[in-house]
């Protein structure tokens, strides 16, 4: 690879004389639409982040090469110009570019390509004699999987994070009622900052892990409730679980049919903006027995003949 040089002039404008061309770094051909070079992008910064590869300077340094690389051909603008005049772009062979007739005199520009091709010099102007600027760290993402009742009731959640190849335990602290999807962000966690800048942050990724029997829509709770024919018919009281409150009893009133809903209020999952609780609804599921002595069967044919309804007539 052949390495760049930068030699600055009296007026402090940066000059390049060779480098890699940048569509090389990102392994596109020139001419190539900028969605794909969004991809490449994307591809290469995966593989080579330091936090994927710790203690490896030679994807460090790719890494560094491609953020350089995107910088310019990310940005339509800058892409014409470097296709225009960079890298004996329209120039007729290699020679000195000026970043400042390319970028509009951007001393930053200058330094970000001094740091990824291992010129010295920090970003923001310190390779060129100036101080290095101070430089927030990028944000990290992290997907956590929470249990559905810290979800919706809150409490903490341990995490390990890898920092530049250190470990560290987080423990975060989860609001109630937030929902698969939410991101929590803790400051100062994420990828280290340059030039005395701070640190980026941590965007915690949300995932609520399924309840083995309750389930939400919104701020509600729902759980199914069985309950037996007779119960069904005559009504009567049953056992109902909550999540915060233990096991409760409701009364089903008489002649409830399966998916009856019965609802009681401020059992559910506390919401988020209005800070209030949502309810709990109890689905009313019918469980009929599945072996019957001769005494029942008499029983329930003698109810039928008393009870002559049809449930499905004129449904469909």
């Amino acid at each position: 690879m052949e390495r760049l040089c930068v030699i600055p002039d009296r007026h402090n404008s940066v000059t390049i004389t060779t480098m890699e061309d940048l569509y090389n770094v990102l392994g596109v051909e020139r001419g190539t639409s900028q969605d794909v070079i969004r991809k490449a992008h994307r591809k290469l910064s995966r593989e080579n982040h330091p936090d994927r590869n710790p203690g490896n300077e030679a994807a460090s340094q790719k890494f560094k090469q491609v953020q350089a690389a995107y910088e310019v051909l990310g940005d339509a603008e800058k892409r014409a110009k470097y296709d225009r005049f960079g890298h004996a772009g329209g120039r007729g062979g290699p020679g000195p570019i000026d970043l400042s007739e390319l970028f509009g005199n951007d001393a930053d520009m200058g330094s970000l390509f001094a740091e990824a091709f291992g010129l010295g010099g920090g970003r923001g102007g310190g390779g060129f004699g100036g101080q290095p600027r101070a430089r927030r760290g990028r944000d990290t993402e992290a997907t956590i999987e929470i249990a559905f009742s810290t979800a919706a009731e809150g409490g903490k959640h341990g995490l390990t994070v890898t920092t530049q190849g250190r470990r560290e335990e987080l423990t975060i602290t989860i609001p109630p009622g937030v929902s698969s999807g939410s991101v929590i962000r803790l400051g100062g966690q994420g990828g280290a900052g340059s030039g005395g800048g701070p640190n980026g942050d941590l965007l915690a990724r949300i995932k609520v892990a399924p309840h083995p029997y309750f389930r939400r829509e919104g701020s509600n709770l729902l759980v199914d409730v069985p309950i037996t024919i007779a119960e069904a018919a005559l009504g009567g009281q049953v056992d109902v679980p909550t999540l915060s409150e233990g096991i409760i009893t409701m009364t089903v009133p008489p002649g409830s049919s399966s998916g009856t809903k019965l609802r009681l209020r401020g059992k559910g999952v506390t919401d988020p903006k209005t800070k209030q609780r949502g309810d709990l609804i109890a689905v009313v599921k019918i469980v009929a027995p599945k072996d019957l002595d001769d005494r029942s069967r008499e029983l329930l044919t003698e109810f039928g003949v008393l009870n002559p309804v049809d449930p499905r007539a004129d449904l469909w």
